[in-house]
């Protein structure tokens, strides 16, 4: 029997259709914030999760744009945040003075990595440093940040699925699925 990656997964929380659906929703909202005059919008995406829904979310935005990646941690080697941000893969921009930064991700949970990466990127001088996101994990939020593009409110579940992993695995999966628990409690 070949074992499939779907095999793990409990219940299809949203479908692609619903992910198509939002991201387009969420690029009608960008394209008209940024559409403006004397915008100049880099999206950012952090990763690897967002990889996925910045490449969908791409396709529907009608406004020019330039993107770049960070890896960035706010985590050592265990689970809780040590309260400093460690960049592990910065942005090819030296000055970010000329830039509106709008960082995508996929999934705003404790929101402790993302606040001190906000700071970090208006302390290096963007014009303006706005957050999309295609999840939002209220729930789990231990910092307030602040969402200004917003897709999908979901309970506190362990979900994979289009960039979300566990243990580097099931991102490929072009919906969010909930992982069964026997697979990551053991």
């Amino acid at each position: 029997m070949i074992n499939s990656i779907e095999n793990d997964i409990e219940r299809i929380l949203v479908s692609e259709e619903e992910i198509t659906k939002t991201v387009k929703n969420l690029a009608g909202q960008i394209n008209k914030e940024y559409s403006q005059d004397g915008k100049n919008l880099l999206l950012i995406g952090i990763l690897k999760g967002s990889v996925m829904v910045m490449s969908e979310l791409m396709k529907y935005i009608t406004v020019p744009l330039s993107i770049d990646f960070m890896k960035v941690s706010s985590y050592g080697e265990g689970t809780e945040s040590y309260g400093v941000l460690n960049v592990l893969v910065d942005l090819k921009y030296k000055s970010l003075q000329e830039f509106d930064i709008l960082v995508v991700e996929d999934i705003v949970d404790t929101g402790n990595t993302l606040s001190y990466l906000l700071g970090y990127l208006k302390d290096r001088g963007a014009k303006s440093v706005k957050l999309c996101t295609l999840l939002d994990k209220p729930d789990r939020r231990e910092k307030e940040v602040k969402i200004d593009f917003h897709g999908i409110r979901i309970e506190n579940e362990f979900v994979v699925g289009f960039g979300l992993d566990y243990a580097e695995k099931y991102r490929n999966l072009p919906y969010i699925g909930v992982l069964k628990k026997e697979i990551y409690a053991k």
